[in-house]
């Protein structure tokens, strides 16, 4: 397949990259900055600005771009940044896609989103039959996925990729959990009863290609594993792989002191299935969060 990527040098493009390529894709990254390799196409989309010839004739586009949301304090001015990177980036995709003559659109649209879409979900299971719910994360979520619209009614097929924590090396929602884990001084985040629905990374790849090659599976898509675990049981499980303790929890109101109003989106339960793909028959290489933890931190 020829395969346009955007958002191809974060921490997912990586590992996406890494996947097409063991297959044999021909990849395309789109960059912000002049290209410096013959595989690179510049665009700039807080303007809008996307050459239609980039697009054209490839098989699909895989938008993995926007500001991490944890890399900041949420002032207000932040807060238009996130959405700002999210929107702008698929509302550029989706409308080059959708001017293009349909001869020479792309097949399929895999866009992110994410689990926050639905809120904080408590202990009730949720799939892609649910409602979206309240936050910041989860209206950033509404506008994000409104953002494909234009190539869903060109007749692209679109699927929103509401991912969860994927657990993989190098950065991700692991990360900063590792240095104060491997140093004893871990521990579960403010009760430690809220829901969190990870997978590992080599499943997160193994779902995208799947979903490349789906034509049968379109709109929201939870890019989850197949049983999300409560806080207290990842913080057991990562300290039982890393051979460490896991005695000192962080207090919601020290969190509070450090992230602010991230505090509501970092102790929301999300008890997250993922519907779409157990109907579809995707198999997990990672079943049990154990495993998952011990192929990221191998």
């Amino acid at each position: 397949m020829r395969i346009v990527i955007a958002g191809s040098s974060g921490f997912l493009g990586g590992y996406l990259r890494a996947a097409l390529a063991e297959r044999g894709d021909e990849v395309t990254r789109l960059v912000r900055r002049p290209p410096k390799a013959p595989d690179e196409v510049a665009w700039n989309p807080k303007a809008g600005t996307l050459d239609p010839a980039a697009l054209s004739t490839v098989d699909a586009v895989v938008n993995l771009a926007g500001t991490a949301v944890d890399e900041h304090r949420w002032t207000e001015g932040y807060k238009r940044v996130l959405i700002a990177s999210r929107v702008d980036s698929t509302t550029t995709l989706a409308k080059t896609m959708a001017a293009l003559p349909e001869s020479e659109r792309p097949r399929v649209l895999l866009s992110s989103s994410g689990v926050n879409y639905y809120g904080d979900t408590g202990d009730r299971r949720v799939d892609e039959r649910d409602p979206a719910g309240d936050g910041f994360l989860a209206d950033l979520c509404r506008v994000w996925e409104a953002a494909t619209h234009p190539a869903e009614d060109a007749g692209v097929r679109v699927v929103r990729l509401r991912t969860g924590l994927p657990l993989g090396k190098g950065g991700g929602f692991l990360k900063p959990f590792l240095l104060p884990f491997r140093l004893g001084v871990g521990g579960r985040l403010g009760s430690g009863r809220q829901y969190q629905p990870w997978l590992s990374i080599v499943d997160w790849q193994a779902i995208l290609l799947f979903l490349l090659d789906r034509e049968d599976i379109a709109g929201p898509v939870n890019v989850v594993g197949p049983e999300p675990v409560t806080n207290a049981e990842f913080t057991r499980a990562l300290a039982e792989v890393l051979h460490r303790p896991a005695l000192l929890p962080v207090p919601r109101f020290a969190l509070r002191v450090v992230i602010g109003e991230m505090i509501v989106d970092a102790l929301a339960s999300l008890r997250i299935m993922p519907g779409v793909l157990t109907d579809a028959g995707f198999t997990y290489r990672h079943n049990d969060v154990r495993s998952a933890l011990r192929s990221a931190v191998a």
